[in-house]
Parts: C-alpha cells; sequence; structure tokens
C-alpha cells in the first residue's frame, strides 16, 4: 500500500534534519542576501559621514506627517494616513480603520500581509497554494487577484497594470519585517485613490533608518525546510540623511501532498513531492534628505503549483509562476504653516511569467507591464474650519503586454501588446461645522483611454456626542476598472471582451466608536454594499470560450464588533465578531467562499517584563460554499508565539506554532481546480532569529 502524506504535516515532523544540501543552501541565501549590503553600505557610509546621535525631534502637531512609530505612540488616539493622505486621528477619519504596529507583528509571529489581515475583523483569506486572496465584508473571490482591495507602500501604489493584483503571500515584494505599520481602511476610497479602491485601503508605512540604527541580521528556519535570511542597515547621519537598505532571501521546498481527487496510479496515487516549492528575493532601499525621499524596490517570486490547476500534468516541477515587481519613487513633501504640499515622480515595473506542464507541450504564459507616472497633492488649512485637499494624478503605461504560446513544437496564441494612460482630479474639504461635528465630503474624477470617465464621491458624517463617543455616517462610491487581462486576453479556450465596463459599488455604513476608561475601545459597525455590472467569468453558448461579462449584481450587509484593550502592565487584547451575507440580486442565491460568521481574539501578554512575551490568536470561521455547491466545514485555528528582545544586546528571539491543534481543513477552488477544496496546511513552526549591530 503507497504510504500518504496526510494534508498539513512537514516533512520536518516526519523526523527528517537538516541535511548537507540545505545549509549548502542556507549559506546561499545569505550570500544573496549579504551581497547587496556589501556592495552599497561601504560607500554609501564615505559618502555621508558618521552616522548623527541626535534624539527624535520634538513633536508637534504641525509635523504628524514626519513622526516614527515611536513618537506616534505617546499620542492618546492612534492616527491614521491613508484615509485622506494626510494625517489624522482616526476617530476623524471617514471611515472604519484598524493599525497593526511592527511590535505586534513580531509578537503575533505574523509571516506574510495576508497573515495580518487575516487576523482582523471583516477579513478572510484563501489559498489556492500559488496565491493568497483576500476576502473584505462578505465578497471574496480566487482567480481575481484581490483587483478590490488598493495596495500602497508609503503612499505607491503597488497593483500592477496587467491584472491590477494586490500581493498579499510572500509575493508582496516587501520583507515584513520592514513594516513600521500597516494602515487597513475599510470601505470605498475612489474618491481619493480611484480605481481598485473598492472594498478597502492597505497602506503600508515602512521603518526609516533612525529607528534602526543599525546594521540588522535575521534568519528563519521553518517547517518543509524553509528558510529566509535579511541583511539590513539603516541609520540617520550627521548631515540629515536617512538612509536604510535591505535584501531578503528565501527558499522553501515546500509540502509532500495528496490530493484524492488525483489518486490513480497514472498520476502517482495522488501524491506530490517537490512540487510546491517556493523561492523568493526582495531589496528594498530608501533615502530622505530634507523634504526629498527617494524609495527603491524590487521583489521576485517564484511559486510551484503543486494542484494540477488548468490540466496541467499533476506531480511535475515544471509547472510555476514568477512574480517580478519593482518600482521607483522620488517624492517632495514640505510643510509650511497652514500648508502641505507634496509632488511624487513614480516608475513602476512588473512581469510575470509562467511555465504549464502539459502532456503535449509546455505552455508558456507572460505578461510585461511598465508605467510612470506624477501626483500632486496640496493640503491647507483654510478660515479655521476648513481642511482642503486639492490633487491630480497621471500615469501613462509604456506596456501592457501578454503573450501565450506551447515551447516545442512552437505554437502562439496570444502576443498583444498594448499601451494607455488615465489621469485624474480630486478633492477633499474636512469642514468643523460644530466643535463635535465634521462633516467630510471628497470626489475624484478618473479619466481612462478604454471606457471614458467616471466621478465617485464620499461623504461622511463625524459626531463626537460625548466624552471618548464618536458616531460616523458615512457614503461613498467606488469602481473598478476592467483590466486588460479581462480586456484583451485572448487564448484557444478564452478570449477577452473590449465592451466591458467597470463595476461600481455604493456603501453606506455606520460606525459607533466608544472608549472605555483608559484601557477599552470597543466599535460596532453596520454596513450595506450594493455592487452593479461585476465582472464575472462566464462561457460563451455561442463558441464555448470562456470570457469576462458585465453580469452580476451583489449586495452584501453586515455588522462587526470589536472590542480592543491595551493595560499598563502590557498585556493586549483585540476579540471581534463579524456577521456578513452576501447574495447575488439577480439569483438570490449566496456567494460561494465567503464564511458568514467569523470571530477572532488576539492576546498578548508580558511574561518576563519587557523582555519575554505570549502572543496567541484564535480565528474562528463557518463554513464556505464551494463551486459545485459543497460545504468546506466550519475551522477554527489557533496559532502561538513567544517572542523575546533584549536577554541579550541587541537579540530578538522567537518561536511561532501555526495551526497549533493541527487543523486539517480545505477552502474552495476555482474553476481551474479538479480539487472542489484546496487542502490548507496543517501544525507548522517557525524559529527566528535576529541580531543588531
Amino acid at each position: 500500500m503507497m504510504p500518504k502524506n496526510i494534508p498539513g504535516r512537514s516533512e520536518a515532523t516526519q523526523g527528517k534534519g537538516i541535511s548537507f544540501s540545505d545549509r549548502r543552501r542556507i549559506l546561499r541565501l545569505w550570500k544573496r542576501a549579504g551581497a547587496f549590503l556589501l556592495l552599497f553600505i561601504p560607500v554609501l557610509l564615505f559618502l555621508t559621514g558618521p552616522a548623527s546621535s541626535a534624539q527624535p525631534e520634538e513633536v508637534t502637531n504641525k509635523d504628524l506627517v514626519k513622526l516614527d512609530l515611536e513618537e506616534l505612540m505617546q499620542i492618546p488616539v492612534s492616527t491614521v494616513y491613508g484615509a485622506s493622505k494626510y494625517e489624522q486621528k482616526t476617530t476623524e477619519a471617514p471611515s472604519s480603520i484598524s493599525i497593526v504596529t511592527a511590535d505586534q507583528i513580531k509578537k503575533f509571529g505574523y509571516r506574510t500581509l495576508a497573515g495580518i489581515l487575516n487576523s482582523l475583523r471583516g477579513f478572510f483569506i484563501t489559498n489556492d497554494r500559488n496565491y493568497s486572496y483576500a476576502g473584505v465584508r462578505g465578497f471574496g473571490r480566487l482567480g481575481d487577484y484581490n483587483s478590490r482591495i488598493l495596495l500602497l507602500i508609503d503612499g505607491h501604489r503597488v497593483n500592477d497594470n496587467i491584472y491590477d493584483q494586490a500581493f498579499l503571500g510572500n509575493d508582496f515584494p516587501l520583507d515584513i519585517d520592514l513594516i513600521d505599520r500597516v494602515e487597513i481602511i475599510r470601505g470605498p476610497s475612489s474618491s481619493l485613490y480611484g480605481a481598485n479602491a473598492f472594498f478597502a485601503v492597505v497602506n503600508v508605512i515602512t521603518r526609516r533608518g533612525k529607528a534602526m540604527k543599525a546594521l540588522e541580521v535575521s534568519g528563519e528556519a521553518a517547517s518543509y525546510n524553509t528558510f529566509k535570511t535579511r541583511l539590513s542597515y539603516g541609520n540617520q547621519f550627521n548631515n540629515k540623511l536617512d538612509m536604510l537598505l535591505s535584501g531578503t532571501a528565501y527558499d522553501s521546498k515546500g509540502q509532500r501532498l495528496f490530493f484524492k481527487e488525483f489518486d490513480t496510479p497514472e498520476t502517482n496515487n495522488g501524491i506530490t513531492q517537490g512540487t510546491d516549492y517556493e523561492r523568493l528575493h526582495q531589496v528594498f532601499m530608501n533615502f530622505a534628505y530634507q523634504d526629498f525621499t527617494l524609495q527603491a524596490l524590487y521583489g521576485s517570486r517564484q511559486k510551484g503549483i503543486p494542484t494540477g490547476a488548468f490540466d496541467t500534468v499533476f506531480n511535475d516541477p515544471a509547472t510555476f509562476t514568477v512574480d517580478n515587481r519593482g518600482y521607483l519613487d522620488l517624492k517632495y513633501e514640505r510643510s509650511l504653516d497652514q500648508w502641505n504640499v507634496m509632488g511624487r515622480l513614480f516608475y513602476d515595473h512588473y512581469n510575470y511569467y509562467g511555465d504549464y506542464k502539459m502532456v503535449q507541450a509546455i505552455n508558456k504564459d507572460s505578461a510585461l507591464g511598465n508605467y510612470a507616472g506624477a501626483e500632486l497633492k496640496i493640503v491647507k488649512q483654510l478660515l479655521e474650519r476648513h481642511k482642503a485637499t486639492l490633487g491630480a494624478e497621471y500615469r501613462n503605461s509604456i506596456n501592457q503586454d501578454q503573450r501565450n504560446y506551447d515551447h516545442n513544437p512552437y505554437v502562439s496564441y496570444l502576443d498583444d501588446h498594448r499601451q494607455s494612460l488615465n489621469w485624474a482630479f480630486y478633492g477633499q474639504d474636512e469642514i468643523a461645522l460644530f466643535k463635535n461635528l465634521i462633516l467630510n465630503l471628497g470626489v475624484r474624477y478618473d479619466y481612462y483611454e478604454t471606457f471614458g470617465g467616471t466621478t465617485n464621491p464620499r461623504l461622511a458624517l463625524i459626531y463626537n456626542p460625548f466624552d471618548k463617543s464618536f458616531l460616523k455616517l458615512i457614503y461613498g462610491t467606488a469602481f473598478r476598472a476592467p483590466n486588460v487581462y479581462e480586456l484583451y486576453y485572448t487564448t484557444v479556450n478564452q478570449k477577452g471582451n473590449l465592451d466591458l465596463q467597470p463595476e461600481t459599488i455604493k456603501t453606506y455604513e455606520l460606525i459607533y466608536e466608544q472608549f472605555i476608561s483608559k484601557v477599552f475601545r470597543m466599535e460596532a459597525t453596520g454596513f450595506y454594499y450594493k455592487i452593479n455590472n461585476l465582472i464575472s467569468q462566464r462561457t460563451d453558448s455561442a463558441d464555448g470560450l470562456i470570457t469576462f461579462q458585465n453580469v452580476d449584481e451583489v449586495e452584501t450587509k453586515g455588522f462587526e464588533w470589536e472590542m480592543e484593550g491595551k493595560w499598563k502592565n502590557g498585556w493586549e487584547g483585540r476579540l471581534s465578531y463579524t456577521y456578513q451575507d452576501t447574495t447575488n440580486s439577480r439569483t438570490g442565491e449566496s456567494l460561494a467562499k465567503s464564511p458568514k460568521h467569523m470571530a477572532k481574539l488576539n492576546i498578548m501578554v508580558p511574561l518576563l517584563k519587557d523582555k519575554l512575551f505570549a502572543g496567541a490568536e484564535g480565528r474562528y470561521e463557518s463554513s464556505r460554499k464551494t463551486l459545485s455547491g459543497n460545504e468546506t466545514g466550519e475551522i477554527f485555528v489557533a496559532n502561538f508565539t513567544l517572542f523575546s528582545r533584549g536577554l541579550l544586546p541587541g537579540l530578538e528571539l522567537s518561536g511561532s506554532v501555526y495551526n497549533l491543534f493541527d487543523k486539517q481543513y480545505g477552502l474552495p477552488g476555482m474553476e481551474e481546480h479538479l480539487q472542489d477544496s484546496i487542502n490548507q496546511d496543517g501544525r507548522t513552526f517557525r524559529l527566528k532569529l535576529t541580531y543588531r549591530f
């Protein structure tokens, strides 16, 4: 009888240690990550002179934009930048906000942006063993590449110009250790950001050199023969140049998996091995001098596809995808009295290619996207009661190319080359009607060469009736433009649709936020969303080809409740519950892939003051409906992390166990999968060491 590996069990747990070849892989990773720093740091140290010993500047209300996390933490109410494109208190922002700090990332052992989002109310993650997909407030679709979430790094748009993809897993091009905090802004924000700010905006704020003030070395070992290394250097010098450089390398062999759908002798009795691998490398640079900031980022990830998706040969490592994402961003920002001016120039690059091993040939699929653009924004305080924002954006897509062909024998199916541009104007006014009543009005006009123009407003009334009580009533609209993949991708079994129009959403939201003593904060939110012209995949009965069409109308409604606590002795906790109901208005049926009920708990306990911390989280989801109408079943997953710092000067250690109770579960698959549900990871572990010189 052929032995079968239970999905989710790691090879490490089956008694295998680190082999000589693994040690060589670790050494190779260190070399990759270190090569970058060894080349650049000596040159930059010579050019910049000795490091500054100056203490952080005194905090003032006028320069919140320039504060780092340590300074912001001194302010009783959290602040957010991404909700209005300037720093403001979360209680005054026209959205429901969550903030996740670098400290929380360490203490809860988060490994990816998807892991962070999965811990928050209203979000749920699905992984098809290639990409991570985020669902928000009842709406989540595999295969849409998170195009209804706008992902930003320091305000720079990360969604690419081919699929509008927001990268949330290891394909996210920034090392999670370089995150200072993550701002999660729920609801539509097209009035400020345009396309893709449909369900939420996720703004990642990076660390600064003056906060690091050291050479930082980090190494990880985890389940499935997974190793990760990072070398970073950050500092602020006497001439006020703030610099951060970092390089990361990652290598994972992946799991040995069993899929019952392939349980035949011809397909290795459903066992696949050596196909779940993942490799990546990342480089990040940030230079800030006076009012200028230059930021460069590049990340490349290769992932094997073990599921036999798209009718590829099962148990063959030749099927994989590679995503390369990078950008260069030059920003100028200056605050003068009641003015704040920001200008930005950027150049972005995205390259995807995938090899799909079919029986008769290897099918090669690729996309190349390059674009350049500029943004100008002015914020002005007017007549004491108004805070006005005006801005404009321009983006020119130089390349939006897609190819698909068979290799040996060569057969071309698609060789499409496009260019396009879009521009936008936006404005917002925050009006203090009374001392305890704020009216926030925003509107943005976007023009696209493909379909024309669209205008999207947002109105928010923010009321502070009692001490520590806040009410927000919000109405907004947003849109998602059809991307070039949906418009032009035509092969033997799929065709583009030039008649596609933007999908739109109208939202209504009521938020109640209450601070209780100095320890607790409670938030309750009710929401109703209506989506029109939803772009969905359909099969054209005329020719049998798959195509995208504006066919669906969707309604989603629900409510969220959350209680946070933070005590002086270092305890922290957050408990939330979400109810969400999403239906297709035309059929009256609930959408697949979304749980109706979610409950989440996060607790952090200091075991040894300022030295040792325990972080635990639990996540419950009710059953999800699959494409075939089956149910995946309820799940409860718990994670646990021990984190220490300062046991030795400069040393941080952590150990994490994910899926602590080894829950075996699957999440819905897509049309390209033979599996109705895709197996998720069982119990896994990670050990991590970080040292600052």
